[in-house]
């Protein structure tokens, strides 16, 4: 069975959305034989990657060598504006030329915002597009109950299938051993270039508030683009700080193992359902190694048919709720146990090789 991913961006280059679809090709190719073949929005010729066929999305001709197709959908992947037309056109082109089970991926639904942006007048257009996307789809995935929900309101009869994001920082098997002893002071940042710098300033804005107990000694920066604005940030800081832009996945991984507390400035407005940070492999690879996000403000639960992850804990100038140094092992453990339970990788690809048909095999 050959699988054709069509994706934003070429895979490869520490891209949340790239790094899902090229976790998926590697684990379809090494359980069950199956290939890949990558269709990229901004790939101009054909090339590899990581041992992946990279194909040109826009003038894409699959002939009779794809079997099954997943489209992992972030609207404004697609189009500046969020309103991908041309995408919509290949996707029904596709469904013309090929009859295999389409699967797409809701990373996001639609935008939203103020008045003054053009994500306000543009919502309505991209709800359109996102509805007609899951129309020609045999399958959809969505990655919080909430876009569950909201899915079903525009299209009801949509086939949705509920699935976090899995980490794309690899998933270590940890002891308990390795969860407790850590020191509870070290601290990390992670992210793409935005999500790091977003946080980091939250971060220096809220230092002072975070329990004597807990308090940061290290802090890491892992991820995105080598940033001056960030460096100016952590030189100014009263701590020790590794800022590691660009890291590779083994080596974020392997400092991900000793940290003990995440600050995580996900949210452009507070009213947003914290169940939304489901979709961040960042956030995901914070669960997957046992390490605590720390919003900047209360949310609300996080939950997977009814099963609550712990917190979400939070740390703000006039209040905080977050593990002291003593529960923060328990608290750690039972959050690892919640991502191998609902969000690891191994549950993505079994729920999405039986959607292919692999239990018929």
């Amino acid at each position: 069975m050959t699988i054709l991913q069509v994706v934003p961006k070429t895979p490869g280059s520490l891209d949340g959305v790239g790094d899902y679809a090229l976790n998926l090709a590697t684990k379809f190719r090494d359980r069950f034989g199956w290939p890949t073949v990558f269709a990229a929005s901004d790939a101009l010729s054909t090339t590899s990657v990581h041992g992946f066929e990279v194909r040109p999305l826009k003038h894409l001709t699959t002939g009779s060598t794809i079997d099954r197709i997943i489209l992992q959908y972030v609207n404004y992947g697609y189009q500046k504006r969020g309103v991908p037309f041309g995408l919509l056109s290949i996707l029904r082109r596709l469904r013309h030329q090929h009859r295999g089970t389409l699967v797409t991926v809701f990373h996001e639904l639609y935008a939203s915002g103020p008045p003054t942006s053009s994500s306000f007048w543009l919502r309505p257009i991209q709800i359109r597009l996102t509805r007609s996307i899951a129309r020609l789809s045999d399958e959809c995935i969505v990655s919080s109950e909430s876009f569950s929900r909201e899915l079903h309101r525009l299209l009801p009869t949509a086939r949705i299938h509920l699935h976090p994001t899995p980490s794309g920082l690899g998933e270590p098997s940890l002891s308990r051993d390795e969860i407790s002893d850590r020191d509870p002071r070290q601290w990390v940042i992670v992210g793409g270039t935005g999500l790091a710098e977003r946080s980091l300033r939250s971060f220096v804005a809220n230092l002072d508030s975070i329990p004597q107990s807990i308090a940061p000694k290290k802090l890491f920066v892992l991820g995105g683009s080598d940033n001056t604005e960030k460096r100016k940030l952590l030189a100014a800081l009263r701590i020790e700080s590794d800022y590691r832009p660009r890291i590779s996945a083994s080596e974020a991984s392997e400092i991900l193992k000793t940290c003990s507390f995440a600050w995580f400035t996900y949210f452009h407005r507070q009213d947003v359902e914290t169940s939304v940070a489901l979709k961040s492999s960042a956030f995901a690879a914070l669960c997957a190694h046992a390490v605590i996000p720390v919003f900047p403000h209360h949310g609300s639960t996080i939950s997977i048919a009814s099963d609550r992850l712990p917190g979400p804990f939070f740390i703000g100038s006039s209040a905080r709720d977050v593990p002291t140094a003593e529960n923060r092992p328990n608290v750690a453990a039972t959050i690892y146990d919640w991502y191998r339970r609902h969000a690891s990788s191994e549950h993505l690809v079994r729920n999405i090789a039986q959607i292919f048909g692999a239990d018929r095999q």
